[in-house]
């Protein structure tokens, strides 16, 4: 399997990507723990069906040092206990935030709430950040039916 287009090959498409790139390396080198990141882009991978996201951020947290358990259980966060309340609340409002269209009125004010009694200002923008850039990023990705499997940790640091 291929992808439908080499964005690499394609000069406005790669200046288009190597930008798109560099806000996500904000989101890295915000205050969000690292754990948090991981399973907020996997889950939001999850509900988007981006198997090439779903390939790098499973071997990304895999790499980091997260546990088997708590990756296979992401899809099911709600009636997991291996996560912590902070964790449950980011995987909450990943699922509201990448689900808006579902819902009337956006992300309710009780979701954002919970994230809010776990996370500061600047970890809340950077949590919706990465839930909004996971969703662009899960969307180009199934467009151009990039392939996944290959994804080595760190590629592309």
């Amino acid at each position: 399997m291929s992808a439908r287009l080499d964005v690499f090959a394609i000069p406005s498409a790669s200046k288009v990507v190597k930008q798109f790139y560099s806000l996500g390396q904000l989101v890295v080198n915000s205050p969000l723990p690292a754990a948090t990141r991981e399973l907020v882009s996997l889950r939001t991978s999850q509900i988007n069906g981006c198997a090439v996201c779903i390939d790098m951020h499973t071997k990304e947290a895999t790499a980091a040092g997260e546990s088997s358990v708590r990756l296979h259980l992401v899809a099911a966060w709600r009636e997991a206990t291996v996560f912590t309340e902070a964790e449950r609340a980011a995987l909450e409002l990943a699922e509201q935030g990448t689900r808006i269209a579902d819902g009337a009125g956006g992300v309710p004010d009780a979701v954002w709430r919970r994230a809010a009694e776990h996370y500061d200002e600047e970890q809340l923008m950077a949590l919706v950040t990465l839930i909004a850039f996971m969703n662009t990023a899960n969307r180009l990705n199934v467009m151009l039916e990039q392939p996944a499997g290959d994804y080595k940790p760190g590629q592309f640091a």
